[in-house]
């Protein structure tokens, strides 16, 4: 969905993991599906290892051999995916120079981006004695502002949905609510496209996505850097000082959370029930909030819908603990679920 929605273009890691699953294979070429499974990969290698270059000097990364190894070759992971990224720019670049004005183009990001500030954009504006206004984007902006959406879009929700599946099995009158919910609204139809008007209605369903991340936040900590000297808690930080926000901390905190450790959707059905300001960070706070936390919260909520109007979801092992990867996101390691049509 993400590929999708950023660059137009179309993921096969689907595919791949049909591939590892049936006997039958997809009748997908195999080099285009390992390509789309590497550039899948290359961006959680990132997500999961990116904290080395917060947490570790640049002193050990420069010259201790283990640290050195480690940030040389999420380095040069990152390389691969600027230049599979560039690759997919300059590929829709000429496509849209190809393309006659007249015609249109596809709608994603990438092709939005690439034509703003251009006679191409809708809301284009012409220049003033000669001069642009505004001026169109480069490819290395644009590459950065796509590898944000996939990095921000990606294992985030599917983190997140996994760890909801995990609640809600260890929570039985939760999942009562729920279903009752899901059952009032699609009336016993079990395929139909769900509709907008369909996730306005989908309360409980966006509370449990909400309690969720309140218990096990995907994104552990926020960090900021100050950019001049400034007074914080009583001590005095010089410009560049970088601060880490512990996200968890902060949603345990019995200062702004009534009974902070117990699982609880209900909290966020409360009439007039708001939570206080920067105390739930599932998309951050402040001028950097997350850009995709409407659509975030749409396929999450869709996908609780789509999983539970249909079927029944537990776990192999009731007594198993979560098991989950701490790095740049907190990522789960594995869920064994059984899965069944519902009756």
């Amino acid at each position: 969905m993400i590929t999708k929605l950023l660059t137009g273009e179309r993921s096969y890691s689907m595919a791949a993991y049909f591939d590892t699953l049936s006997d039958e294979k997809s009748d997908h070429p195999s080099a285009i599906v390992n390509d789309s499974v590497k550039l899948v990969q290359a961006f959680r290698k990132h997500l999961l290892g990116f904290v080395l270059f917060i947490n570790v000097s640049s002193f050990l990364r420069h010259y201790v051999p283990f640290f050195k190894n480690k940030a040389d070759d999420l380095l040069q992971n990152i390389r691969f995916i600027n230049k599979r990224l560039d690759e997919i720019i300059k590929r829709r670049r000429q496509t849209i120079e190809n393309t006659p004005l007249d015609e249109s183009l596809t709608n994603d990001m990438l092709t939005s981006l690439i034509t703003a500030n251009t006679p191409r954009d809708a809301n284009h504006v012409k220049p003033v004695g000669g001069e642009a206004l505004n001026k169109p984007m480069t490819d290395s902006e644009i590459c950065g502002v796509i590898f944000d959406g996939f990095l921000g879009g990606t294992d985030t929700t599917a983190n997140t949905i996994s760890f909801v599946i995990y609640h809600i099995a260890h929570n039985p009158d939760v999942k009562k609510k729920m279903l009752e919910e899901i059952d009032r609204i699609f009336q016993g139809d079990r395929t139909r496209p769900i509709t907008e008007n369909d996730v306005q209605k989908l309360k409980y369903c966006k509370a449990i996505v909400k309690e969720v991340s309140r218990v096990l936040a995907v994104i552990p900590f926020i960090v900021r850097s100050i950019n001049k000297p400034d007074e914080i808690a009583g001590y005095k930080w010089p410009a560049g000082t970088m601060f880490r926000i512990n996200a968890d901390a902060i949603h345990y905190n019995k200062d702004y959370w009534e009974d902070p450790d117990k699982f609880n959707p209900d909290r966020w059905m409360a009439e007039g029930f708001e939570s206080k300001k920067l105390s739930f960070l599932m998309f951050g706070g402040g001028l950097r909030l997350c850009p995709g936390r409407k659509l975030a919260m749409i396929e999450l909520v869709c996908l609780i819908a789509l999983f539970y109007r249909k079927y029944e979801i537990d776990l192999v092992d009731m007594n198993a603990p979560l098991k989950v990867i701490n790095g740049g996101v907190t990522a789960c390691g594995e869920l064994l679920t059984k899965i069944k049509h519902r009756k």
